[in-house]
């Protein structure tokens, strides 16, 4: 699984997988123009796009109605280093009993985002750039 950034300009980065692309910017408050979500948005759209889509699909092999089901996500960032230090995925779904709304529980811990995020997974950085040559 690939995505690739595109420098455009400023704050701004086209974000380009499988042929799909959206805009990536900076609010204007922080030197942006406030074109499209910024990094730490993508992340948190990335928890409650994967947290809905494992909760619709409990109730789909159900048979119990989708209609309604959303899902927010919230967090708390923290300094030195910058990063977020908690979040919370608030899942709002039609009228369950109590059986149906531990299995949506059940579903949304299996998110490939939200285990993702639990393990710490390990990244590697590398730089790909041409050497200058020496003057």
């Amino acid at each position: 699984m690939e995505v690739k950034a595109v420098y455009l300009d400023d704050s701004k980065f086209e974000l380009a997988a499988r042929g799909h692309r959206v805009i990536c910017d900076q609010p204007l408050d922080n030197g942006g123009s406030d074109a499209g979500m910024s990094p730490p948005e993508f992340l948190l759209a990335s928890l409650a796009s994967c947290a809905a889509y494992y909760a619709a699909q409990y109730l789909k092999t159900r048979g119990l109605p989708a209609a309604g089901l959303e899902v927010r996500v919230n967090a708390e960032k923290a300094l030195q280093p910058a990063r977020f230090s908690a979040f919370r995925i608030d899942v709002s779904a039609p009228s369950l009993d109590d059986r149906h709304q531990a299995g949506i529980l059940r579903a949304v811990k299996t998110c490939l985002i939200h285990n993702t995020l639990l393990g710490g997974p390990s990244i590697e950085i590398a730089v790909n750039a041409p050497a200058l040559a020496a003057a």
